[in-house]
This record gives C-alpha cells, sequence and structure tokens, in this order.
C-alpha cells in the first residue's frame, strides 16, 4: 500500500460553507477540513476570512485560489476606504468577489459566500459560484456538503430569526453535512456580523450533535454477542 497517494494532489477545500440571514445581521458559518486528495491536511482550518471589519467571505474550492481572491479584494478594499472615507458596503466587496472570480474563471476553482451588514442596506448575503456568477440570497450554501442540505434548508429556514436561531442553524446544518459529506469534518466555527461589530465562536466536534451512524449502537447483534451466554436448554 503507498501511503504517499494524493499527497501531491492541490489542496482542495471539499467543504461545507453556510450563510444566514437573521433580523438584524447574518451568521456565517464553516467546518474546518481541508484535503490534499484522500489525505487530510489540516483538521482545524479557518474558512472565514475577513475582507472588512464588516464584511467576511466563506471559502470553498481550491484554497490557494480562494486565498488569493480574499488577498485582493482585501487589499482594492483598503484602497477603497481610504479614498472615500467609510467602510466600503457588502454589495461592493462582493462584486470585487464576482470581478476576480469571472474575470479568471478559466484558471480558478473557488465558490464563496459573502457576508456582513453595512449602514446603508443592512444584513446582505451573497453567493458567487465556481464560474463567477453572484446571487444575492438570504441564506447560501456550498462546497461538497452542501449537497446533504438544500432540503433541511428548504424546511428549517424562515425569515425574521433571531440572532441565536440562526446560529443554532448553521452549527446544526454543518454537523448534519459533516456526518454524511466525507470532505467536511473537523471543527465548526461560526462569525456573527450586525450593527454592533462581529463575534466569533468556535464549537469542537466533540460538542456537536451526533447523526445518523454516529450514534453509539445500542442492543445492537454485537451487543448480543458480547453478552454472557445463555444457560443451557434442557429438552426433557
Amino acid at each position: 500500500m503507498d501511503l504517499n497517494v494524493g499527497l501531491d494532489d492541490p489542496h482542495s477545500m471539499g467543504t461545507t460553507i453556510i450563510g444566514v440571514s437573521y433580523n438584524g445581521g447574518v451568521v456565517l458559518g464553516a467546518d474546518s477540513r481541508t484535503s490534499t486528495g484522500v489525505y487530510v491536511a489540516n483538521r482545524a482550518s479557518d474558512k472565514i476570512t475577513a475582507l472588512t471589519d464588516n464584511v467576511y467571505v466563506c471559502r470553498s474550492g481550491s484554497a490557494a485560489d480562494t486565498q488569493i481572491i480574499s488577498d485582493y479584494v482585501r487589499y482594492f478594499l483598503h484602497q477603497h476606504t481610504i479614498q472615500l472615507g467609510q467602510p466600503a458596503t457588502v454589495k461592493v466587496a462582493a462584486n470585487l468577489v464576482r470581478l476576480l472570480a469571472y474575470n479568471n474563471k478559466d484558471m480558478l476553482q473557488a465558490g464563496m459566500i459573502v457576508g456582513g451588514w453595512d449602514k446603508y442596506e443592512g444584513s446582505k448575503i451573497y453567493s458567487i459560484n465556481l464560474g463567477g456568477t453572484i446571487v444575492e440570497q438570504p441564506f447560501s450554501i456550498g462546497g461538497s456538503g452542501s449537497t446533504y442540505l438544500y432540503g433541511f434548508f428548504d424546511q428549517a429556514w424562515r425569515e425574521g430569526m433571531t440572532k441565536d436561531e440562526a446560529e443554532q442553524l448553521v452549527v446544526k446544518a454543518v454537523s448534519l453535512a459533516i456526518a454524511r459529506d466525507g470532505a467536511s469534518g473537523g471543527v465548526v466555527r461560526t462569525v456573527i456580523i450586525n450593527s454592533e461589530g462581529v463575534t466569533r465562536n468556535y464549537y469542537p466536534g466533540d460538542k456537536l450533535p451526533l447523526w445518523h451512524e454516529e450514534l453509539e449502537p445500542q442492543n445492537s447483534l454485537l451487543d448480543i454477542l458480547n453478552a454472557s451466554s445463555p444457560e443451557p436448554m434442557n429438552i426433557q
């Protein structure tokens, strides 16, 4: 068996990223597994990156591609803020991400969710897919784990959620994706953005709910086999 299989593959982020708007702000969430082929290169990576003080981006796809896009956008937004004397809006930040992703779509593998709050339009979430198309949405899910979550979000998301309800939804959804998607795993990180500022939270793996096959078996065949042997039957 070759233990080096996949080690030379590009670092990718088969991942789960989520953005949810609530009454007064947004909650962004992501798992923390970064893979290189079949090898887990980093089990505690941070996939939620600050673009400005009030705008963050969730990254999926190639780690290198999304990191360089974030670096360029952060630089441009810094210049934008200096020139205008005020923070950039969420829409401006999302469109810069869209511009870089679309103009380089033949060379990049980057799917991102931009979310934040500004004083002009309040809380906003924009989804930028692999081709660079930008879509404004009340909630957005991305990455390989998102395929398991569309039906769940159709049922669970609703308008007018509180901050705590929105964060609980994000943590629950990421933990569900981790249970089903082999490319998602590790811890869950969340970022809450509203008019009061930014709050980062961290949920380690042993604090996440368990689902499906992760639950401890009860009254299984192994339990029966490991139990003490019953008394032999006497046939009269």
